[in-house]
């Protein structure tokens, strides 16, 4: 929009490093772009920024704060500073002035710039034509992916496809249609380009990688038969597979996405924190930098994480067995009864509600003081304390020497609003990351699964549902149930033609995908945004409203137009 967008989206890219470990840059502040990106080598850096953008919002809070929170799966939670009021409970907060919705215009923009630029610039950088086929391809990819989240956060935007190397001050917005055309343009150019390139390549992108998106976002436009047709495509192909737990999927023993069964595409975060390109790009953000200690890398195992380590005198201390909390979301309780945990091995691999101590001497924070260790009788490993959807008597609680937060200590009895200090509830665990060095990081080296096989048979059989194709849409649904199901319920997992509608794909969508950062688009999308929302999230029943579902244009962007009377803000707002 402005020379902040050259400024971070190309000349910052000059000499910076990116964490992907196939992504090797040297220093080159004293180049200029042209002679730089003239070079194989210098070039190889410009597509590596195309790629680094990326972790803007796959893998951070950022992205799951627009996408989960505020959602019928996920509310806000602890004091609820900063941006969490305003994208969890859609107050007065959620304005054009918000940090988050400046901070994340600017990346991506930022990451599109790149791709612009890469595009303009290939045929003078001096590939063999295989590699720059392979190049092309991989930045056709990445713009239609930064025009998707734009365009799906904002709606109506600027549609950028050159390169933009000066201040801008004018600009007109580009119906949400005309992007989605050049997002398939562009989709349909990386296939071509990526012919025979199928094996996964250390998290750069594959023919498999367009086809899985382009199935993804064929439902956004309706187009069933798409879908269906490259959902079943990647499912038959005989290259992924699922493990025979969904733990076993998140499990840090297989988050490479290089070595994991069902990843077909992901973000590479290769075990590095320091990545200097996104530390750039953070740079320009306000006070609530996402960096700690100038170190950047996937967050996700910090999302939706309750404060336990304020339980005092139960013996649970932040340690790499737990995990670092991040107290701003919690989820809502008619979404953790989507789940039958009796048949469904996915709750207790999603989330946490029981907390074993691991801690028997005192132990001191700087900033909280004292925390002390389990007292009596228990011993490492014994149960601390538990977070439970259910409600316990005073007769149940007594039976056990543990601590309970039941649904009634979390929730209102008869609102079922999330109350008092919304500091303790089930927390989220997926993405847990026990090979930190301590509990108070904040940071992961894990990947990023963008793309994966039970999205595919998600896809396809929400597609063939559409095209009137019931039992094939059941039977797909049902081979990804079983595959779910605790051993031995696996019958009582299956689903029959009466019960697929797009309710239960909603519900399974969120089953198998929580905080995977869909979910605010698969509600807009579907047409039931408001009325799951009103149905399950409370907090933000009595405000949400159709408008709700586009964000607001950064105030600081349409301040800087001298055109402001072309360029309206979104409604609402």
């Amino acid at each position: 929009m402005k020379k902040y967008i050259f400024a971070i989206g190309l000349a910052a890219t000059l000499g910076l490093s990116s964490c992907s470990d196939f992504l090797d840059e040297t220093n080159r502040n004293a180049v200029t772009a042209d002679v730089l990106y003239g070079t194989p080598d210098g070039y190889e850096s410009l597509v590596n920024a195309c790629y680094a953008y990326t972790k803007t919002f796959l893998g951070s809070t950022d992205g799951y704060s627009l996408t989960e929170m505020g959602t019928d799966c996920f509310t806000g939670a602890g004091s609820s500073s900063g941006n969490v009021p305003a994208l969890a409970y859609y107050g007065v907060e959620l304005n054009p002035t918000l940090n988050s919705f400046r901070y994340m215009w600017n990346t991506l923009y930022s990451g599109l710039n790149c791709t612009n630029a890469a595009i303009a610039r290939i045929d003078d950088a001096g590939l063999d034509q295989a590699t720059r086929n392979h190049r092309l391809g991989e930045v056709h990819f990445l713009r239609a992916l930064y025009l998707h989240l734009i365009t799906e956060i904002w709606g109506d935007a600027i549609l950028y496809t050159d390169e933009i190397q000066g201040p801008e001050t004018t600009a007109t917005r580009t119906s949400q249609s005309e992007i989605y055309q050049q997002i398939f343009a562009d989709l349909d150019e990386a296939a071509a380009l990526l012919g025979g390139t199928s094996a996964k390549e250390n998290g750069r992108v594959t023919l498999n990688a367009v086809k899985a998106l382009k199935a993804r976002l064929s439902l956004y436009r309706e187009d069933w038969q798409t879908a269906a047709s490259l959902a079943k495509e990647l499912i038959n192909s005989g290259q992924y597979g699922f493990y025979d737990t969904f733990a076993e999927t998140f499990d840090m023993a297989n988050e490479a996405g290089q070595n994991n069964k069902e990843a077909i595409w992901w973000v590479n975060f290769a075990g590095n924190a320091d990545d200097q390109t996104l530390l750039a790009a953070f740079a320009q953000r306000p006070e609530d930098s996402p960096t700690l200690g100038g170190r950047v890398g996937n967050q996700s195992p910090i999302f939706a994480c309750m404060s336990y380590w304020m339980v005092s005198g139960c013996g649970v201390w932040v340690t790499p067995d737990t995990h670092a909390p991040w107290v701003q979301s919690m989820p809502t309780l008619a979404y953790l009864h989507t789940f039958d945990e009796n048949i469904d091995q996915r709750y207790d691999a999603t989330f946490k509600g029981v907390w074993l101590v691991n801690s028997t001497t005192d132990n001191y924070d700087a900033a909280f003081g004292p925390r002390y260790g389990a007292p009596g009788p228990l011993e490492i490993g014994d149960t601390a304390f538990i977070v439970s959807k259910y409600v316990y008597t005073e007769e149940e609680r007594a039976q056990h020497h543990y601590l309970i937060y039941d649904a009634n200590d979390v929730f209102d009895p008869v609102t079922h609003k999330s109350f008092g200090t919304r500091d303790y509830f089930i927390s989220g665990y997926k993405f847990h990351d026990y090979t930190l060095p301590t509990g108070w990081e904040y940071f992961s080296g894990r990947d990023w699964f963008v793309l994966r096989l039970a999205e595919m048979y998600l896809i396809a059989s929400e597609a063939e549902m559409r095209l009137g194709n019931q039992a094939e849409a059941v039977r797909l649904m049902n081979v990804l149930r079983e595959k779910r199901a605790i051993p031995g319920h696996e019958a009582e997992m299956r689903i029959t033609d009466a019960d697929l509608n797009i309710d239960f794909i909603l519900d399974e969508r969120g089953r198998e995908l929580s905080m995977e950062l869909q979910r605010f688009f698969d509600l807009k999308r579907t047409g039931k945004f408001v009325e799951r929302i009103q149905k399950m999230n409370p907090d933000a029943a009595d405000v949400i409203q159709p408008y709700h579902q586009l964000r607001p244009i950064p105030q600081s962007e349409i301040d800087a137009l001298t055109n402001k009377e072309d360029f309206p803000q979104n409604p609402g707002y």
